[in-house]
């Protein structure tokens, strides 16, 4: 197999799968020619890690000038993994130097980003891919299979229920998720990953959203409200005012390596208060989507919970699919009184498994029949077994695959229209359809059939 040269943009946490990847096991197929990140100390970081000999010295250069990049260091395939706001700078500017782009999740965040990236991907004719991973999920992957075999019938309703906890949950109060022009908050940055399984699992594209949410755990003045008092301002310092809900970025080598010791370079603060003034996402959120086959989902996020894990539960014409997966059964405090996440203690009446850290149940259940769980195959490694299986897909490409888990931009597009549908609907507290949103070329992507 040819070994493709790829550019990489963002050195931040979530690059370093990818990193790992082209260092590692996909080595043979893959090569790492250019790299950049606003932050230069970040990229002295990544490249010291062990293992990361195998990447040689790849060119440095500007963000900016990406495209310049591309050409220079003839790059097949440019990873983006920057904060939301940038990705359709980036990916607009790969695609038109003639280079595929591989995306994290969301694919932007504004309808404006939607437009641009739709009409780079014509006029190119280039690839783009979003990495949603947990379409790789065993889990995932085994209810969309009960789904497509007509078990349960058609789809007429679908409940959905996502938790974060206070370890998960609360990061994002903490970095720049917190501000909504960066995020486009937790229904762009988050929930894309929820809406598009449901788009997949179901194959099916929203047509009406209608949201209701606020900042109602985190932030100052709810802080004030229950009477917290005075606050540490960052997790990261030696404060009598540190409490469980600080973050010290000293205490994780690989925080403190990516953020705490590069803070002089961009003056970036990793570890912020979660009751901090001027937060502008929400914590609690809830939706009823309406899609163009005729299901509706009701769907909920909440960011502040003990435990984390999702409920999903599809309802049809035959019977009824439900999956119940505990990520972490709960946040801890030590006697050190240090955080810790404890995987293992799981919600009674919920089936764990300690050997994966996870606990999940599917049962799939046909009218007038008794109840039957669906085994789930084991998985390992990031986002229940996801990451693993995604990455090669990415650098090695799909086998043959009846349930197309590869993702392109109109994947992308289908989830983030239901997160700015949101959006707009949580400002004027009106339902609000998929086609009143300015997607221009993009919005062709919700007339698509889903694979």
């Amino acid at each position: 197999m040819t070994r493709r040269r790829y550019a990489l943009v963002g050195s931040g946490s979530r690059s370093q799968m990818y990193l790992d990847a082209i260092a590692g096991d996909h080595a043979d197929v893959a090569e790492l020619v250019a790299w950049a990140d606003r932050n230069p100390g970040r990229l002295d970081y990544s490249a010291s890690l062990p293992g990361r000999e195998t990447l040689g010295r790849p060119a440095r250069f500007d963000p900016a000038d990406l495209g310049a990049a591309i050409r220079e260091h003839r790059v097949d395939r440019v990873i983006v993994t920057t904060p939301d706001l940038t990705h359709a700078d980036y990916v607009v500017a790969a695609l038109d130097a003639g280079a595929d782009v591989v995306v994290e999740k969301p694919l932007t965040t504004t309808e404006e980003g939607v437009r641009r990236i739709a009409e780079a991907a014509d006029r190119s004719g280039r690839d783009v891919t979003i990495t949603f991973n947990y379409r790789y999920a065993p889990r995932n992957t085994a209810l969309r299979e009960v789904v497509a075999s007509g078990r349960i019938g058609e789809v007429t309703s679908v409940h959905f229920e996502w938790v974060l906890d206070t370890a998960h949950g609360a990061d994002y109060f903490r970095r720049w998720h917190r501000d909504k022009r960066n995020s486009g908050g937790l229904l762009i940055h988050k929930a894309s990953h929820h809406f598009d399984l449901v788009n997949w699992w179901i194959a099916d594209v929203p047509s009406r959203v209608f949201a209701s949410g606020g900042l109602r755990f985190y932030g100052a003045d709810n802080a004030a409200r229950r009477g917290l008092g005075p606050r540490a301002e960052r997790g990261s310092i030696d404060s009598p005012l540190r409490d469980a809900f600080s973050l010290d970025l000293r205490a994780d080598p690989e925080l403190r390596g990516l953020y705490y010791d590069q803070e002089r370079y961009d003056g970036y603060l990793r570890d912020r208060d979660v009751f901090d003034p001027g937060i502008t996402i929400e914590d609690n959120l809830s939706l009823v989507v309406d899609y163009a086959g005729g299901p509706s989902m009701s769907y909920s996020l909440n960011a502040h919970s003990p435990w984390e894990g999702y409920s999903i539960a599809i309802n049809g014409t035959a019977g009824r699919a439900e999956l119940a997966v505990v990520e972490r059964g709960a946040v801890l405090i030590g006697e050190d009184g240090r955080v810790t996440v404890d995987p293992s203690a799981h919600p009674e009446g919920v089936r764990a498994d300690r050997t994966r850290g996870v606990s999940e149940r599917l049962v799939v259940q046909e009218h007038f029949a008794p109840a039957e769980e669906v085994p789930i195959p084991m998985g390992a490694g990031g986002h229940g077994g996801g990451d693993r299986i995604l990455l090669r897909d990415v650098f090695r490409g799909p086998d043959e695959d009846a349930l197309g888990r590869v993702a392109g931009w109109p994947d992308g597009v289908r989830a983030v229209a239901v997160g700015l549908a949101g959006n707009r609907s949580l400002e004027t507290g009106q339902a609000v359809r998929v086609s009143e949103i300015e997607l221009g070329a993009g919005a062709r992507a919700l007339g698509m059939a889903i694979a």
